[in-house]
């Protein structure tokens, strides 16, 4: 047995003493794992399980993501429900991969000083996301977030969100010609203003072969022209309301296509 060990030790000093030879041991060691992941992915015409009634952010909810990262929301709060128990108790259901398959970046996180926001959505009013966004220790005391209230008095700016959709076109998400050329109107409609909203539904709805899903109402409670707060709480009030997990079964991996 000493004999034995003493052998392969000393085939392993061949490593330990030649730089060249441990590089290219870990370039061929490297080599063989990734082909073991990816190869097996070509066979599969799709990695992401399709799921009933997921849709494309509306343009309006698009600027609210927007907003999101351009403050920081993604730094505290994640969006990705484990399938541990004490998570799913507390949060809800686990988190599906195509619930962010049209997301650019995806907000899963990896850290938490607040709750996870994956099934905010629909979970409290309009009005307390706005009372809470604008002075967030009115309504949780113990909370550290930082007020936002400067994000109702900003006019939202729509003038890059046509060709953020272009891009997204191009990265793979479902937006068609028509639905880009009609983003502005289709803002305004959701916004609550006098706009062609059985367009909108039938735009995004008809994607997700659902009707009447896209919320339409003055997310801010206040008249005039869309606010940031107002695409801002749009976007949170969708997180986790696409899915109807009181039908969803889980697909097997064998039958994606």
């Amino acid at each position: 047995m000493a004999t034995r060990q003493s052998k392969l030790f000393n085939k392993h000093k061949l490593f330990e003493r030649h730089t060249f030879v441990l590089l290219l041991g870990i370039l061929v060691a490297v080599a063989i794992g990734g082909l073991i992941e990816i190869v097996p992915l070509f066979y599969l015409k799709n990695t992401i399980e399709k799921v009933e009634g997921m849709r494309p952010y509306t343009p309006l909810e698009l600027a609210g993501q927007n907003i999101y990262i351009r403050e920081g929301c993604n730094t505290c709060h994640s969006q990705m429900i484990r399938p541990l128990r004490d998570e799913v108790e507390r949060y809800g259901h686990y988190s599906l991969a195509a619930e962010s398959m049209y997301d650019h970046p995806f907000q899963w996180g990896s850290k938490r000083t607040g709750p996870d926001l994956a099934r905010v959505g629909g979970k409290y009013s309009d009005d307390w996301h706005r009372d809470h966004l604008i002075n967030p220790r009115a309504l949780v005391p113990e909370s550290i977030m930082p007020p936002y209230a400067f994000l109702a008095g900003r006019t939202l700016d729509l003038s890059t969100i046509q060709d953020q959709m272009r891009t997204l076109q191009f990265e793979g998400v479902p937006y068609t010609t028509p639905m880009i050329d009609a983003a502005l109107d289709n803002t305004m409609a959701q916004a609550g203003g006098d706009y062609d909203v059985e367009a909108l539904r039938k735009s995004y709805d008809g994607i997700a072969g659902r009707d009447g899903t896209v919320p339409v109402r003055n997310f801010d409670g206040v008249d005039g022209a869309p606010t940031e707060l107002d695409a801002l709480i749009a976007y949170l009030q969708m997180l986790g309301t696409l899915v109807d997990f009181k039908t969803y079964e889980a697909g097997d991996l064998s039958n994606r296509r």
